[in-house]
């Protein structure tokens, strides 16, 4: 039995209800309820007397060190089989993380453990790093994003994950490391016996100069799947010291995201080599960089590579124009594996959607979702995006925000979703004007189609 609640504020009644409800729950979610301190007593309780409690996800709660303190008196017993504990932006802080040690040291079921989001400083996770060392302790995941860590906690970082085989997943995203740090943490992982799968650092302070530290790490760590270096401002000279590790052949990168890392066209020739010949390699995100039309064209020739298998390509805010789409038209027809293309936030306008649509209805054409918001686009594209729509069954999910489509736009896009052979599901239209009479035509719609989520 799963209990999954968001945004509600919780009387004493409602929550009364609910405390009889999770005493035979296996996954409780109680994000953004307006928890405290005190409906963490009640909390403990269930831990304690439900053993079927597996997942405990309590983001963005007041808790503070008060309620956890309450959660880890129930974490503790004996009977308490929590693998998955989520406790993000709950206003903990370094004091959270001793109660939270003695949960590590003494809870081989807890697997999964996401404190990001709270001011725990370099101090308070030293001493999370010391319950990791404990032989007991068997976490697997490990998410640390925003919790005020600076380049000194790497020691200890390191110092727990050469003691822990069992971890999979680190995420130290958004707290200011440094390159010397991560350098000093590259190494500490390689020489770890964790199989580390998913390792993300956005926004750490990254620069060239570490780049080649990662890039090692690539090659030596083959278990390494997904790492994200978003946010931090390598250039294109970093991104080809990281290609050298990425085209090793032990490494079996499968998602990289590389969002606002100040890369140019100049870094497309290494991307697309990337692209065509990393098979293992399915998503990719370049979100807010200059590559610009040149660019995507060489992007969308590595597309075209019968050995590119890249399912989702993210390449929103690049700096694209009409000029790219006739290639992206043309990769579009050619692979058959790419699922998701987020291209919104281009100037691509309704000559550009209409040349993508020419490849978006190609039989070898297998989108699912389609993102083009904010691309200058007006009502004169819509009849050539309604007959894909109407036509290409694979796709379900189609973003139009942030464009002048107007009445007769949105109507033109309504007359496909009304027709049986059209697949869309999810339909984003924010921040569009459009008359009270579409209004009414868009929720008749909903009715009439209850699978299909209108957005806006």
């Amino acid at each position: 039995m799963e209990l999954d609640i968001q945004c509600e504020e919780m009387s004493p009644s409602r929550w009364a209800e609910l405390l009889t409800t999770m005493k035979s729950c296996k996954t409780i979610r109680l994000d953004d309820c307006n928890l405290s301190s005190s409906n963490c007593e009640d909390l403990s309780s269930i831990i304690n007397t439900n053993p079927s409690l597996t997942e405990l996800k309590l983001n963005n709660n007041e808790l503070g060190d008060a309620g956890v303190e309450y959660l880890c008196k129930g974490l503790l017993t004996p009977s308490c089989s929590l693998q998955k504990l989520w406790l993000q932006n709950c206003n903990l802080t370094s004091a959270s993380c001793e109660t939270l040690r003695s949960v590590l040291s003494a809870q081989p079921s807890l697997t999964e453990l996401h404190v990001g989001d709270n001011r725990l400083g370099t101090a308070g996770v030293k001493v999370l790093c010391q319950g990791m060392m404990n032989p007991s302790c068997k976490l697997q995941k490990l998410q640390l994003e925003y919790c005020e860590l600076t380049a000194d906690i790497v020691e200890a970082l390191n110092a727990a994950l050469q003691s822990k085989p069992t971890l999979k997943e680190l995420s130290l995203s958004n707290n200011t490391l440094g390159d010397t740090a991560v350098k000093q943490l590259c190494q500490g992982l390689m020489e770890a016996s964790c199989n580390l799968e998913l390792l993300h650092l956005e926004n750490c302070g990254i620069t060239r100069d570490s780049c080649m530290e990662i890039s090692a790490l690539l090659r030596n760590k083959s278990s390494l799947m997904d790492l994200s270096v978003g946010d931090n401002k390598i250039g294109d000279s970093g991104l080809a010291l990281l290609c050298q590790g990425l085209m090793h052949p032990s490494c079996k990168i499968q998602k990289l995201w590389l969002w606002d890392c100040d890369l140019t066209s100049g870094s497309c020739k290494d991307l697309s080599r990337l692209i065509s010949t990393k098979e293992t390699l399915t998503e990719i995100s370049l979100i807010d960089n200059n590559l610009r039309d040149s660019g995507m064209e060489m992007l969308c020739q590595a597309l075209k590579d019968p050995r590119s298998k890249l399912q989702e390509l993210w390449v929103r805010e690049c700096g694209l124009t009409t000029a790219c789409c006739k290639a992206v038209s043309s990769a579009l027809s050619t692979n058959k594996h790419l699922k998701v293309l987020h291209i919104g936030e281009n100037k691509l306008g309704d000559a550009g959607v209409e040349l993508l649509c020419e490849g978006l209805m190609h039989p070898n054409c297998n989108i699912q979702s389609l993102w083009l918001g904010n691309c200058d686009l007006t009502a004169g594209c819509c009849a050539t995006l309604a007959t894909a729509m109407a036509t290409k069954q694979c796709l379900t999910e189609l973003d139009l925000s942030y464009n002048p489509l107007e009445d007769e736009g949105i109507r033109k896009i309504c007359q496909a979703l009304r027709k049986p052979s059209c697949n869309v599901q999810q339909l984003i239209l924010y921040d569009i004007l459009w008359s009270p009479e579409v209004d009414d035509e868009l929720r008749a719609l909903e009715e009439s189609k209850p699978e299909v989520k209108i957005i806006s």
